[in-house]
């Protein structure tokens, strides 16, 4: 079995972690840093990260979550967010192609107008389901990335609205994705895996 494959078999959802486990900056750095080179469509690179180890706000997060213990034994609780207007900034993002030379001014300007134009076109509840794919792209490589590294984590379905407004600032335009909890899962807590599908229910081959 290959590196990666160790780590997308050993990865799973924690349920409870070790208490008093403190993420060093250094290292979310580097997840994140490892997490900007998941595909998002039109390189538009949808998700924002709120990512909280202040032991006070996780406690505020834990009470408005129902009172899910992973949150409270968490290191690091992270918000992913997603940008339902990442095609604005289709400029910005593009202007590096142009100044290498890799994309003339012709074509510069075709990408970002086509860029916008295909988003504008589809309306909001298409920006919004775009917005939570590829937010969602991040966060699965995020987790993964994390587990390379050692650490352990469990998406959860985020807090929303004044609740969420309450505890962190949520940019104009962007939405809750998820909560991803980070942290050392206690080993008494794990639970034998979930039954998982064989592929013959879930893949259909087209020849």
């Amino acid at each position: 079995m290959s590196d990666f494959q160790s780590v997308l078999v050993d990865r799973r959802s924690a349920n409870r972690f070790v208490e008093h486990v403190d993420i060093p900056r250094n290292e979310l750095e580097e997840i994140f840093a490892l997490t900007k080179y998941t595909p998002t469509a039109y390189n538009l690179q949808h998700a924002h990260f709120v990512a909280v180890t202040d032991r006070g706000l996780i406690e505020r997060i834990y009470e408005a979550a129902y009172k899910q213990y992973k949150i409270r034994t968490a290191s690091a609780v992270i918000f992913v967010l997603g940008n339902t207007k990442a095609h604005l900034n289709a400029a910005e993002l593009n202007e590096g192609l142009k100044t290498l030379g890799l994309l003339s001014e012709q074509e510069y300007k075709m990408v970002v107008d086509n860029t916008i134009q295909f988003y504008e076109s589809r309306g909001e509840d298409f920006q919004r389901e775009d917005a939570v794919r590829n937010a969602s792209l991040s966060a699965m490589n995020l987790m993964l990335i994390a587990k390379d590294k050692g650490w352990d984590t469990c998406p959860m379905h985020s807090i929303e609205g004044q609740a969420l407004e309450a505890l962190i600032e949520v940019p104009e335009g962007f939405i809750p994705v998820m909560m991803i909890t980070v942290g050392k899962s206690a080993p008494e807590s794990m639970r034998p895996r979930g039954y998982r599908k064989p592929t013959g229910e879930y893949v259909t081959y087209i020849d």
